[in-house]
């Protein structure tokens, strides 16, 4: 398999209210995220308008239905949808989350939480090696919010996608709202989860918006909070610039509205070229 190599630019969700905008004209965006089980089908108004979109933007698939935690393995018929989609599309990379979503009977369609064991790790390997296998390319994983940790935890969560990448080849998806979010719900330093994991194997930052409170819950419903663009720029600092991306999925602006929050993204990366600079 072909490394995934650097993409400096920045994008937004391909989201059904703004279609029409990347239809009509140009938008200034370096590329678009859809969710990959969103285009998984033979047809239909949702794929022909993203092979419209991506004769004019790179385009990235990101999926939340591959379970890369499931002790039952990969559903191989999602990995074979998943193949035509990006064999069809050929995008810049394929992405989805670590986590479980389904058991042998049941998909709970939620993004859930894995105990960070040494035998979690192992399965996520395993399945890891089958999916890049399957679609005959690396993949990129994010980091989850987390409201839970498990007694039987061996590790912290950045020591394992660390051990997790070297392991399998992959690539890591920084969600850095992600980040900030258990940061703040289980007590750890924001920067260091970063500082920890291997900043050579990230090939995008997603940044997003979420509920303050005693316990804080991504919500992708809301502009990126301030703590969030902070531990961006910090995060910027250690590694240069990077694919960033907005992410909205509820309560979704118009578009205009996340390309000034996108437009922030590109000066904060801007003012830390500058400095590393200098």
């Amino acid at each position: 398999m072909s490394p995934i190599a650097p993409f400096k630019g920045y994008g937004l969700g391909l989201r059904r209210p703004h279609y029409a905008d990347f239809l009509s004209g140009e938008v200034a965006v370096d590329f678009v995220e859809v969710i990959s089980e969103n285009y998984m089908a033979e047809g239909g108004k949702p794929l022909r308008v993203l092979e419209q979109v991506r004769a004019r933007h790179p385009v990235i698939l990101h999926g939340v239905s591959l379970s890369i935690g499931s002790a039952h393995g990969l559903d191989a018929e999602h990995l074979v949808r998943l193949r035509a989609l990006a064999d069809r599309i050929e995008p810049l990379w394929v992405s989805d989350h670590l986590c479980w979503t389904r058991t042998s009977a049941h998909n709970s369609h939620d993004l859930l939480p894995l105990p960070l064991t040494r035998e979690a790790l192992d399965v996520v390997c395993d399945n890891i090696d089958r999916a890049q296998s399957a679609l005959a390319r690396p993949m990129l994983f994010e980091n989850p919010s987390s409201y839970l940790t498990f007694p039987e935890d061996e590790m912290p969560e950045w020591e394992f996608l660390s051990q997790m990448a070297q392991r399998t080849g992959c690539y890591l998806l920084l969600d850095v709202n992600n980040v900030y979010v258990s940061a703040h719900n289980h007590g750890f330093a924001a920067l260091d989860y970063i500082a920890g994991l291997p900043l050579d194997r990230v090939r995008q930052i997603h940044l997003a918006g979420h509920e303050p409170g005693a316990i804080a819950v991504d919500t992708h419903d809301r502009e990126v909070g301030a703590g969030v663009w902070g531990l961006y720029a910090e995060t910027l600092a250690l590694t240069g610039p990077i694919a960033t991306m907005i992410e909205r999925d509820d309560k979704i602006p118009p578009l205009g509205e996340l390309l000034r929050e996108l437009d922030r993204a590109r000066a904060i990366a801007d003012d830390i070229d500058r400095t590393m600079a200098a």
